[in-house]
Order: structure tokens, then sequence, then C-alpha cells
């Protein structure tokens, strides 16, 4: 028999003081997900392209009319490969805002060694900007992070909410979503929530410097080492694609190059646009992605682009292209 609402409440409570406590357990909703969410729950798990929208919605965005060209993945025989992706998350601010990720502070990145590495990514915006559900789910919490923690400083983020998304796409039975540094909180703890609801403002509440709402996908609500690269879970924007890099030396362990990736509109010209891809800190690749990517990029125009990097005094170099809403891999082994 499933609990009352005010049981409910209390065994959330108890999950939370144990998270707080340093317990690794996971933090689970307050209530139960609808029928149509358990339903879902018990689908096999496939490739989602989703369609970004411009305006709030009410589900999750739907599976996209696009036919991709998809190339068969084996990056190692081949220069690249195109796929279907997990773009299950609308970004979670609209126009007029600045609806783009902020390319200083990159995922996984420590700005040049003068940052801890970024769990998430941020979105610079005025305080006060609506900060909306990146997809349809539970409130499994709303308030600041003294008390009960998501990163191992207190008071590291300010005001949060963060969201259950059950059956979301990919490999995972639930993911969760992080908003972080909000300057008001409009959505309690245990409430259901729709893709593109308002729950808060952006603000700077926490450590935060300027003020930003700074976004995670992790796979654990309480574990701060279980976060996905959003970029590689957010819709692209109208007719672009993501990026996934790998590189490996001979025996197949990973290295970490800095990327610099060029658009041509025409192969034979200079590039039109170039893009510094710095690769992961090493301690931010964790097990279980399903990329198995050390960098990436999202919302890039789709195109043709040159991908290169300087190892060992080694220019190492693939022509690959970018497809619109759709994910390209990129693999290099160096001797």
């Amino acid at each position: 028999m499933k609990p009352s609402t005010s049981q409910a409440f209390l065994l959330l409570a108890a999950s939370l003081i144990l998270a707080a406590c340093g317990n690794a357990t996971e933090i689970t909703p307050s209530i139960y997900p609808s029928a149509s969410a358990s339903a879902s729950a018990s689908a096999s798990p496939s490739p989602l392209i989703a369609t970004r929208t411009s305006t709030p919605t009410s589900t999750i965005p739907p599976t996209s009319t696009i036919t991709p060209t998809l190339i068969p993945c084996d990056p190692l025989v081949t220069d690249f490969c195109v796929e279907k992706a997990y773009f299950v998350f609308q970004v979670p601010i609209l126009p007029p805002g600045m609806d783009r990720i902020d390319r200083g502070y990159p995922f996984a990145s420590t700005a040049g060694g003068t940052h801890i590495p970024h769990h998430g990514v941020e979105f610079y915006n005025p305080s006060g900007t609506p900060v909306r559900a990146a997809a349809d789910g539970w409130v499994v919490y709303s308030g600041d992070d003294t008390s009960t923690k998501f990163s191992p400083w207190s008071g590291f983020y300010g005001n949060i909410v963060v969201l259950v998304h059950y059956r979301p796409g990919g490999p995972y039975e639930k993911l969760y979503t992080l908003y972080a540094h909000l300057s008001k909180l409009d959505v309690n703890t245990g409430e259901q929530v729709s893709a593109g609801q308002v729950i808060g403002e952006v603000g700077l509440t926490g450590t935060a410097s300027g003020s930003h709402l700074h976004f995670e996908v992790r796979t654990i609500a309480s574990d701060y080492d279980t976060c996905l690269n959003p970029e590689l879970w957010l819709i692209p924007h109208p007719g672009d694609g993501s990026l996934a890099m790998r590189a490996m030396d001979k025996v197949g362990a990973l290295i970490y190059p800095s990327y610099n990736v060029q658009y041509f509109q025409d192969q034979d010209q200079v590039a039109a646009r170039s893009y510094q891809v710095d690769s992961y800190d090493p301690g931010m690749v964790f097990p279980g992605d399903p990329w198995n990517e050390n960098a990436a990029i999202g919302d890039l125009p789709a195109g043709r682009y040159r991908v290169t990097f300087l190892w060992a005094g080694v220019l190492h170099e693939k022509w690959i292209e970018i497809q619109s809403g759709l994910l390209t891999r990129v693999e290099f082994q160096v001797e």
C-alpha cells in the first residue's frame, strides 16, 4: 500500500537527514510518480531526439520527425560517427534570457586551473530571470543547501531546486536536474512539475560569482560525483548538433589534450569559426557515462569541422560532420 502524503514527507525528511550526514544513499521524491510515469518506467531505453521549444510545454519534448543520416559507429576505424542521442531536457532559460551555455567555465573544466572542476554548466542572466523545469518531474528538494548538502560544502549552491525525471531516456531509470544560486523558489518539495514550468528565478546565492543559473544533470540526487555533461542531454538549438570526443594512447589509456574544433563553410577556405575544447579534468570522467567521452561541446552549427590537437609534438587531425539534432562521436588513438 502506498504511504499517505504525510508519511511520504516523513520518508523524505529521513532521507535528507541521512544525505546531510554524509550517507551516500539516494534522495527519493516525497510523493510517488503518476500512473503514466510508472508505466513509462517499464519501457526499454532507446536513444531519443527531442524537439526544442521556444515556449513552455506541459510534457517532455516529443521525438523529432527529423530523418537522421546515421553513420555507423566504430570511431577507431572511421573518422567519426553520427548517432541518435539522449537529448531529453529543454534549456532551462528561454529568450529573451540568455539560453546558451557560457563557454568560459564548461562542464569538467577548471577554467585554466583557477577553479575546482565544474560539475555543471552556467547560464549567465540577470537576477529575476525565470528558471524553468527542463522536463516533467517531481521536486525532490526546494530550499537552501546549508542544512542539506548537495556538494562537499555547506552553502555552496545557495537556494536550489532538485527535480527527478522518471525514465527520461537512455540507460537510466531516472535522472535528476539541479538548479542553483536561485534568488527565488517558486515550487515546494513534493510538487509535480511540467516541462517549461517556472520553478524559480536566477540569482547569486551561495558561492555564486555574478548572477547566473548553475545547472546540473545527475544520476543520484545527493551524490556530487554522479554528474553527467548537460551538453549531451540538453536539446540543441535548431540547426545545431553536439560533439563527444575521446583520446587514448596506444594501450587504450585516456589522454587529455586540448582540442581545436574549427567550423568550415567550405573545406577549401579558412575556418569560419573556431572553438577551444579542453578535455575533462581526469577526476571528472565518471563510470557509466553512456558515451565514454572525455571532452564534449554542444550547440555546434551543422556542417563540416576539422578537429585537431597537439600531443608529444605531433599534430592529430580528423575531418568530421555535425548534423542537426544528432550527436557526432570521434575518437583518437595516438602512438
